[in-house]
C-alpha cells in the first residue's frame, strides 16, 4: 500500500513539474511592448530634462533634429557644405555633460569619415550635415545617437549623453 502511495505522489509530482507556470508579461505581448515604450518614454524625458538644463546653464541656442540631436554652429566657415558620401576630417573635443573629457583630436587624432556609411556615432554623422567647411559646432547626442546602452566600453559609460564641439578642416569627395 505504501508502494501504491509513493508511485501515486511520484507520477503527480513528475506531471505538475512538467506544466509550465504561464507568464503574465510574455502571454500578453501587447502589455510587454507597452511598458517597454513607457520605459523609453520616461527615459528619454529624464534624459532630455538634464540636456534642457545644460544648455539653459550656458545659455545657448541649439537646433533639435527628429531623432534628438541638439546642435548649434557658433562660427560659421565660408567653404562647400557636407553632402552625403563626402570624407570629412574633424578636430573635435569629445566630452560628458559633466566636463569630464573623453577624447580629443590633440590626444587621438583628426577624426575622419565617409558621410553616410555608418562608420562613426548617428548623432555625428547627422550633425556634419548641417555644416560647411570651416564651420564649428556643438553637438549635443542622446544615448541612441551616441554610444547607446554599453557605452565605449572605455571613457563613456553606459547610456549617456554626450557632447562634441567640433571643427570641419576638410571635405573631399
Amino acid at each position: 500500500m505504501n508502494k501504491i502511495i509513493i508511485f501515486s505522489l511520484f507520477i503527480i509530482f513528475c506531471c505538475a513539474c512538467t506544466q509550465k507556470p504561464k507568464d503574465p508579461v510574455t502571454h500578453q505581448p501587447d502589455k510587454k511592448k507597452e511598458s517597454l515604450i513607457n520605459i523609453n518614454k520616461y527615459l528619454l524625458g529624464k534624459d532630455a530634462d538634464v540636456i534642457n538644463g545644460f544648455i539653459k546653464r550656458h545659455n545657448w541656442e541649439m537646433e533639435m533634429t527628429q531623432t534628438g540631436l541638439r546642435y548649434m554652429i557658433y562660427s560659421k566657415g565660408t567653404g562647400k557644405k557636407v553632402s552625403e558620401g563626402d570624407s570629412v576630417f574633424l578636430k573635435y573635443t569629445l566630452s560628458l555633460l559633466d566636463g569630464t573629457v573623453c577624447y580629443t583630436s590633440d590626444k587621438e587624432g583628426i577624426k575622419s569619415f565617409k558621410v553616410g556609411k555608418g562608420t562613426v556615432e548617428n548623432g555625428l554623422d547627422e550633425g556634419v550635415r548641417f555644416m560647411h567647411l570651416g564651420d564649428k559646432a556643438r553637438f549635443i547626442m542622446l544615448p541612441h545617437l551616441a554610444y547607446g546602452l554599453v557605452g565605449d566600453e572605455n571613457k563613456i559609460p553606459a547610456r549617456t549623453t554626450i557632447l562634441y564641439d567640433i571643427e570641419l578642416i576638410k571635405i573631399t569627395p
